[in-house]
């Protein structure tokens, strides 16, 4: 490239450079707005986790070319740019934004390489200069997926000027230039689809610049040849090789685009493009008024729009319309400059020609004369016709100054045009710094376009303004009543308002725009794949009503009935069937989503979820992991699948669990749940030290987290701090004053240690106030009574514990000391026994009991957890999460429960018989 652009001196360069720099130097504060969103920050191509071969087989937006939704614009080379810009510097829009700005600058050097081919010095100074500041390119250099443009441009002005050498001396034909044409062609193409028309001015330039043919003078050889008076001149046989060669290679790269689009134009809807789908001749008579729309836009860049679907511009229906005089005027004008290019030789004529060619042949494919494309006007596709505009400004300008006349009005002119289009081009930028004030400057050129309406809609929904977003969404359902779309929009907005009721009948007209089936017509292809979300959200909606799940099934089944492709369906169908206690047909509707898409980690976490319903932990890890494969830094996965590992009580999973967990708090450094869970793993290896310092951390984040406050008061008590866990308990209890477990702690606490016997009289009292059947509690009591002295009432309590649970054999044999002590001294002359017996009874009892729901806490924590942190960051269509875990002891834990109930029988032997001897 540097070889081809020799006779660029350094002055011009460096004037360019400072040109675009001068104009685009606040595109670099701009965001990522409107079509960057799907390009750059959902496309998942762009991460370095992603295989690089996803690149040749998705499209541009990262959907794969395989799926009907997809745009088929296979752009793999663009995209590999916006890998590279993710590699250094992630989703900074800076980095992306001064990407392009580079690229335009190499397109106008390079663009001042090809005028020189066919304009003096001080043209094409004029001509690259314009060209570097036209307003028009606003949308390809300050939005990020304009690169596109930028990429296929340098390729393919590169394959051109490559092309130019292909000529040797005395006419033969170097071949290696052709090569390396060929070359360029397929790069630019991979870049955008419209490089392959470089292939025509190429044909276009050989003809009639290399050659020198004119139109008149090959009508006549060819006449002559005709009726036999001559023979095909060598040099022409030449000419009609490299034609040939270039024709088949271009016939080569069609054929390959065909197979990467597997034969399918993309689907598009009434609303991207209404002319392509309207009867003759308003389609036609649409179609080619668009043709001086986009002239005009070239002309007087001064209302420029980022969106021109929908009803931006009315159909042409009537030969009567005025507007048609426009498209009348724009053929004749188009037609005299072909007309004076081809019939007359000189270096005019070939400048207009090769200006006439860079404006026509790069527009074709997006001029729906061919085929329909998905917009109206797309100011983006104006970025290389406008090189031959530009080309024909500078010409005619160089025409006006030779005269003497005109020569300073000439200058005059030229400045402020240079001067306005920089302006107006500086101005421009700030309307791409985000998706409001974008949408918001269309909206003043043009209030027809519901598309618009809804984007300023979005933009304020983003900011959570649901208030302001639903004006916006409604003033769109005004201006094209029949927008699926749009009043989906109200729906959703109304349902954030929570305002149900109203949600429900914007989704119910929604669902009543949807086309009927046709027989013998197959659904899918006539509908917008994101227009049947109208049963999704729906049904989302309405499942919120226990009563009405059956009904939300059938909205899921309806869609699933128009498109048997439809993956969303599946999944939200699965969440619902999860609900209604249906596992294993959630279970058939998530594995049927799998079937369509199996590199979706968020499927094979749901199926984790189903798997754990089904009471499969093994088959829920696997799955878990499966997910881990595909998204390392799958959240829920990864909190999910280590309490499962915690869960199991298999301690060679432990270490696994702690890492995924580690990395979890690293992706979620503000949940509370991640730390806690790695303080109940640490208590499980009995690094206490460690416990304590996550349990903290938890607490630090959620003061009020009532598992931590329990479990971190459980592990002082545990290891001999138990002055430590009175105020953990105290918190605990004011926050939740009717912890069960708490109280029964803070109770033994206070007996044990503190010697207080009537602050644990008050929580065991307490205890019973909220649960009088609370068998734990009421032994305790039982206890403080005794301990109090007061036998009869012991006995009394003792008899009602024993009735609340007559199959526990220490609450009998408690009963029948207290009796013997009843007995044996008497009401009047009864002693107290000694106290540190009695109190050790309280003591191992309450241990054993507080040991007990200790795992019954963490189990129930555990879960508390799980549903928490599974909940996060569900979105409402894109991804669908099941908000449920299943806790389940492991056979540890229970072993655990077993010794240390034995060991408590035991001392209670030991006790009783020292009350018995005394």
């Amino acid at each position: 490239l540097l070889e081809k652009m020799a006779d660029v001196s350094l002055k011009e360069a460096a004037l360019i450079v400072g040109v675009v720099a001068a104009c685009y130097w606040n595109s670099l504060f701009c965001g990522f707005v409107f079509d960057d969103v799907s390009a750059i920050l959902d496309n998942k191509d762009l991460h370095p986790s992603t295989p690089l071969k996803n690149l040749f087989q998705n499209d541009f937006w990262g959907t794969p070319m395989s799926e009907e939704r997809s745009h088929k614009s296979y752009r793999p080379l663009t995209v590999l740019t916006f890998r590279l810009n993710y590699l250094f510097s992630e989703l900074n829009a800076v980095s992306y934004h001064f990407l392009n700005l580079v690229f335009h600058v190499v397109v106008c050097i390079v663009f001042l390489k090809v005028c020189k081919l066919f304009l003096d010095n001080r043209s094409s100074i004029v001509a690259s200069l314009l060209f570097a500041v036209h307003p028009i390119h606003t949308e390809a250099v300050t939005g990020v997926v304009g690169r596109a443009e930028l990429l296929s441009s340098i390729f393919f002005l590169a394959a051109f000027l490559s092309y130019t050498k292909s000529k040797g001396p005395d006419n033969t034909i170097v071949w290696t230039p052709i090569a390396v044409t060929v070359f360029l062609v397929a790069v630019a193409t991979l870049c955008k689809e419209q490089g392959i028309t470089v292939v025509g001015i190429c044909c276009v330039y050989e003809v009639f610049i290399a050659q020198g043919y004119t139109l008149p003078a090959l009508l006549d050889t060819a006449v002559q040849i005709l009726r036999g008076k001559g023979s095909i001149p060598f040099s022409m046989l030449q000419t009609l090789l490299k034609l040939i060669v270039l024709m088949f290679s271009t016939l080569l790269l069609v054929v390959v685009r065909v197979q990467v689009i597997q034969s399918q134009l993309p689907v598009f809807t009434r609303f991207d493009n209404p002319a392509a789908v309207s009867p003759s001749p308003a389609r036609q008579l649409t179609f080619n008024y668009l043709l001086p729309v986009n002239a005009w836009l070239l002309l007087n860049p001064s209302e420029l729009c980022c969106d021109w679907t929908m009803g931006t511009i009315p159909l042409v229906e009537s030969l009567l319309d005025v507007r048609n005089v426009a498209t009348l005027t724009f053929f004749c004008f188009l037609g005299s400059l072909m007309v004076f290019s081809l019939r007359y030789p000189g270096d005019s004529s070939k400048t207009v020609l090769m200006a006439l060619c860079l404006i026509v042949l790069p527009f074709i494919p997006a001029s729906n004369l061919f085929f329909p494309v998905g917009f109206v006007v797309a100011e983006r596709v104006l970025y290389v016709p406008s090189m031959g505009f530009c080309i024909l400004v500078a010409h005619g300008w160089k025409k006006l100054s030779n005269k003497s006349v005109l020569r300073k009005i000439s200058w005059v002119c030229l400045a402020a045009v240079l001067f306005t289009h920089a302006l107006k081009t500086l101005h421009r930028n700030w309307d791409w710094e985000s998706e409001y004030t974008l949408f918001m400057s269309a909206l003043k050129v043009n209030k027809n376009n519901a598309k618009l309406w809804n984007n300023v809609g979005h933009a304020l929904e983003n900011e959570k303004n649901f208030e302001r977003a639903l004006q916006f969404f409604i003033q769109a359902t005004q201006v094209q009543p029949d927008d699926i779309g749009a009043h989906m929009n109200v729906g959703r907005t109304y349902k954030n308002l929570n305002k149900t009721k109203e949600a429900e009948e914007s989704y119910m007209i929604a669902k009543s725009l949807m086309p009927q089936i046709i027989p013998g017509k197959k659904y899918a292809a006539r509908v917008a794949p994101n227009h049947l979300n109208v049963y999704i959200n729906l049904a989302n909606l309405i499942r919120a009503n226990e009563s009405r799940l059956e009904e939300a099934d059938q909205l899921y089944r309806q869609a699933i009935s128009m498109r048997p492709d439809f993956k969303q369906a599946y999944i939200s169908r699965g969440e619902l069937l999860l609900k209604m206690n249906k596992p294993l047909k959630a279970k058939e509707a998530y594995l049927r989503a799998l079937e369509l898409d199996r590199t979706n980690a968020d499927l094979w976490y749901n199926l984790a979820i189903v798997y754990i319903e089904l009471k499969d932990p093994t088959e829920a890890l696997k799955n878990f992991n499966r997910a881990l494969e595909l998204n390392p830094t799958h959240k829920l996965a990864l909190f999910n699948s280590a309490l499962l590992m915690q869960e199991s009580g298999d301690a060679r999973l432990r270490p696994e669990a702690k890492q995924r967990l580690l990395h979890y708090v690293k992706e979620e450094p503000q949940d509370s749940n991640g730390y806690f869970n790695l303080g109940m793993l640490a208590m499980d290896d009995k690094k206490d030290m460690e416990a304590e310092a996550w349990m903290k951390k938890a607490i630090r984040l959620q003061p009020n987290f009532r598992s931590a406050l329990f479990n971190l008061a459980l592990l002082y008590s545990q290891t001999g701090k138990e002055l430590m866990a009175l105020p953990v308990l105290e918190d605990l209890l004011r926050y939740y004053p009717d912890h069960t477990k708490g109280l029964i702690l803070k109770g033994d606490i206070l007996m044990n240690q503190k010697k207080d016997i009537v602050g644990a009289k008050m929580c065991f009292e307490k205890i019973l106030e909220l649960d009088p059947n609370n068998v734990q509690g009421k032994h305790n009591l039982c206890v403080v009574y005794f301990e109090e002295k007061d036998l009869i009432k012991a006995e009394k309590c003792l008899v009602e514990t024993l009735a609340l649970a007559p199959h526990e054999e220490y609450i009998q044999r408690h009963l029948n000391i207290v009796r013997s002590k009843i007995a044996s001294l008497g009401a009047v002359e009864q002693s107290s026994p000694p106290s540190d017996g009695t109190t050790a009874t309280g003591a191992k009892k309450n241990s054993f009991q507080n040991l007990k729901e200790a795992k019954r806490e963490k189990t129930t924590t555990q879960s508390t957890a799980d549903n928490k942190g599974h909940s996060k960051n569900k979105k409402p269509t894109e991804k669908t999460s099941v908000d449920k875990q299943t806790p389940k002891k492991s056979t540890k834990e229970i072993k655990d429960i077993e010794k240390k109930r034995v060991a408590a029988l035991k001392r209670l032997e030991e006790i009783e018989r020292i009350l018995n001897g005394e």
